[in-house]
């Protein structure tokens, strides 16, 4: 089973779609997938579903599209069987050729177990998978100093999302919650991978991008540090310091805080520095970020 989770939810059995149309069926899915191979709560999905105002046949209510969502998988695997027949071969292993090839059935791909239900990817692909062990690979690279890898590694992790996770998935508060946390991971990774171009030297590159993540991200400081790190570098002091001027203005008036201290750090060495006194960015030995000009 193929499992996409980082843009359109897309989960695929022997290639073919299982995922519902129906809003409150493809939310089941949608959580299931992205905790595929491990229990989900009956009462997570209950959560997910009403909110906290469940209706008295939640459960049964809840158990129906369990069902449903099993059909559509007994149809995948008809089809797959089907299509396997015709090409000599069998998913999973030929019973007919091999009397140890197991056949899997809905029921052993979406399991009932006690307190909940299990969504068995049987050692399929899930992107969010691939982009954890890729961004992983990317900041263990950071840490080593392997800022080509890391800026490699970390671009094929990003290219996994084809936009908001869950995109198009009505969500409710279980799926409001991951798809946050999965918006952190990435603006993590983003953040790492420009950081590791950065000191490859690729200011002039990355300048296009960060115009337009920091109109997006209107109050994320380091992505406005990179911005302003970029334009000094790329010799474009005066905009670098009317970036910071707006940063500053907007967390003011809408979070009533000024910048941080390292921001602030940044903007006194640009006011200071000349063109030509570019170094590297570093970290402080108390593991403070410090973008140097």
């Amino acid at each position: 089973m193929d499992i996409d989770v980082l843009g359109a939810l897309a989960v695929r059995e022997n290639g073919i779609s299982i995922t519902p149309t129906a809003p409150k069926p493809r939310q089941v899915l949608a959580l299931l997938a992205l905790h595929a191979d491990q229990v989900v709560p009956v009462s997570a999905l209950i959560e997910e579903l009403w909110a906290g105002e469940p209706p008295r046949s939640a459960r049964t209510t809840l158990q129906t599209y369990v069902l449903q969502l099993r059909a559509l998988i007994a149809a995948a695997l008809e089809r797959g069987a089907a299509d396997g027949a015709q090409a000599g071969t069998h998913p999973g292993g030929d019973p007919r050729t091999d009397p140890g090839a197991a056949v899997r059935t809905a029921k052993d791909i979406l399991v009932t177990l006690p307190g909940g239900y299990l969504l068995s990817s049987g050692g399929g692909v899930l992107d969010v998978r691939e982009f954890d062990r890729l961004a992983g690979s990317g900041y263990r690279a950071m840490d080593a100093g392997d800022f080509p890898a890391a800026a490699r590694l970390l671009r094929e992790a990003l290219a996994l999302w084809s936009g908001p996770a869950f995109a198009d998935v009505h969500s409710g508060v279980q799926l409001d919650m991951e798809a946050r946390r999965l918006e952190e991971t990435r603006l993590c990774a983003l953040d790492q991978r420009i950081e590791a171009d950065l000191r490859l030297g690729r200011h002039r590159e990355l300048l296009a991008e960060l115009t337009v993540l920091a109109s997006r991200y209107r109050t994320h400081e380091n992505l406005h540090g990179q911005f302003m790190l970029a334009l000094h570098r790329s010799g474009r002091r005066g905009e670098a310091l009317d970036v910071y001027q707006r940063l500053r203005g907007t967390l003011v008036r809408e979070l009533g805080l000024e910048p941080s201290v390292a921001l602030r750090r940044l903007q006194r060495s640009i006011l200071m520095a000349g063109p030509e006194s570019l170094s590297e960015p570093g970290v402080e030995p108390g593991g403070e970020r410090l973008v140097r000009v």
